[in-house]
């Protein structure tokens, strides 16, 4: 069976079920690790990052894990959706509203979706149109990852050397070209896995490249 690597971003800034922010992801990460097809492979701290935009809400805690899985991208993305309903998030279409639980897709190995015409659209889409519409399709990688310091800062922890198959950027490269003032807001909230492992495509099968 080949594996592919996929990359995830969870945040919530109000209670859910399973209790405060960051018990919501660390309950959200327990129920992905039960999933037929997804293995847990690594997990970054938890951070703390203020709501955007600016008062808008609680601060949120933050992480990003790495997984292993012969789902497809479709297949990975409904099971994220379904344990976000279990954990009591209702999709309404509210742009960066408060939510008790957030499961990104964040990349599938080097997958391009649905085209890289489509992705380039949404990846350049400027700010102020970004908060008026939302995508009707799986876009991968996630078309606002490069710009999100609480995604890049966890995802640098666990996958660094991650490359953007269109920009050609790793995490780092990604980071270090954030302006300083979108990383200084950025804190350790809690560090869940000290002995991390760097995760990258190369380790698993190249059917995604």
């Amino acid at each position: 069976m080949s594996l592919n690597l996929a990359l995830i971003g969870l945040g919530a800034n109000l209670s859910s079920s399973a209790g405060s922010p960051a018990h919501s992801l660390r309950f959200a990460l327990r129920l992905i690790s039960r999933e037929a097809g997804l293995t847990l492979a690594s997990v970054s701290k938890i951070y703390l990052t203020a709501a955007f935009p600016a008062g808008s809400g609680p601060d949120y805690a933050n992480a990003c894990a790495a997984l292993r899985t012969s789902l497809s991208p479709d297949e990975v993305l409904g099971v994220l959706h379904r344990i976000e309903a279990e954990m009591g998030r209702h999709r309404d279409g509210t742009r960066w509203g408060a939510r008790p639980i957030d499961i990104d897709l964040l990349a599938m190995g080097d997958t391009i979706a649905p085209d890289a015409a489509v992705h380039d659209g949404w990846r350049t889409l400027p700010l102020e149109k970004q908060m008026q519409t939302a995508p009707d399709r799986l876009v991968l990688p996630h078309p606002r990852l490069q710009d999100r310091a609480f995604v890049l800062i966890p995802l640098s922890d666990i996958a660094g050397g991650w490359r953007h198959p269109r920009t050609g950027l790793t995490v780092h490269q990604m980071l270090e070209r954030l302006p300083t003032g979108d990383r200084a807001g950025i804190r350790v909230l809690l560090d869940i896995s000290p002995d991390v492992d760097q995760v990258t495509g190369s380790a698993l099968s190249d059917s995604n490249r």
